[in-house]
């Protein structure tokens, strides 16, 4: 991706596409996210900073490890309810996706690690809970 300033074109550092890409060597999945290099936001899937409008990014690998900051439970479209989560990573960045088990069980502050960086679907992350949920044992 190129970035045109006035007619000097300069190579952009880090883009959108491959965001979502396989391991080396089929270890499973990883997910990508972009730092603006300008002022060190995390973001997903953009084009700009939405902080300082910058377009230098860099794509970095996330950890995989974040937090439930809202979940709701879709009905439409689909043969069975569904949750639709808004996940914060480690590294600061918010992402939309699908948090395995019963929907209703997805609450915000349970904390998840990702499945499946891309659903075969939905094309959305998949995450699993990092601990189990209040009657799970009983």
């Amino acid at each position: 991706m190129y970035h045109h300033s006035g007619n000097v074109a300069r190579a952009v550092a880090g883009t959108t596409t491959g965001v979502l890409d396989p391991k080396p060597e089929g270890s499973g999945n990883a997910l990508f996210f972009q730092r603006c290099t300008w002022c060190g936001t995390a973001m997903y899937h953009r084009l700009l900073c939405p902080v300082c409008q910058g377009s230098e990014l860099r794509t970095e690998r996330s950890e995989g490890i974040g937090t439930v900051r809202h979940s709701s439970v879709l009905h439409r479209n689909t043969p069975a309810a569904r949750n639709v989560s808004l996940v914060e990573m480690a590294e600061g960045f918010v992402l939309r996706g699908r948090v395995m088990g019963p929907p209703v069980g997805v609450h915000s502050g349970d904390r998840v690690r990702l499945s499946t960086a891309k659903d075969p679907v939905r094309g959305e992350p998949v995450f699993q809970l990092v601990d189990e949920p209040y009657g799970a044992w009983t």
